[in-house]
């Protein structure tokens, strides 16, 4: 997926999206990692774990719709302004395969950015014995958050 180039608002954009990731329950319930950050796109991962899992053994759609989310939310974060907050306002999750492998990708990516509202798009990737398999995609509609009382970048 490729990403136009896009501008940060904020030079320390990458320290604010790991600060900022870091304080994210569900992340870490998921076991999930920063694995790229740049302009417009954020990617990060997680492994397999039996606590994310559907009957099947599979990755719950849950789980994957949340890391998704997460994706595309911080992908929009790295081009807000440093007095933003983001929140999804809408997203749509296709779910292509099961989410079936030892490791799994999530990409984010801005396709339009705006002031208030930020469309972006999301990829997963489940990954197993060295290959790499979409198993979902996302829209995903952001909104920034400015001078909103209880909630903070």
């Amino acid at each position: 997926m490729s990403t136009p180039e896009f501008q940060p608002q904020i030079p320390h954009f990458v320290e604010r999206v790991r600060s900022n990731f870091a304080r994210q329950g569900a992340m870490r319930t998921l076991g999930a990692r920063l694995t790229h950050i740049a302009p417009g796109a954020v990617d990060m991962e997680f492994d397999w774990a039996e606590g994310l899992t559907q009957q099947h053994g599979f990755i719950h759609a849950g789980m994957v719709s949340a890391a998704l989310d997460s994706a595309c939310g911080y992908a929009g974060y790295t081009l807000m302004p440093e007095e933003a907050a983001v929140l999804t306002v809408e997203f749509k999750i296709n779910l292509l395969a099961p989410a079936r492998g030892e490791r799994f990708r999530m990409q984010g990516r801005v396709l339009k950015p705006g002031r208030t509202i930020t469309v972006c798009e999301g990829r997963a990737y489940a990954s197993a014995n060295g290959h790499e398999k979409l198993f979902a995609t996302m829209s995903c509609t952001l909104m920034a958050l400015i001078g909103r009382e209880g909630v903070r970048d």
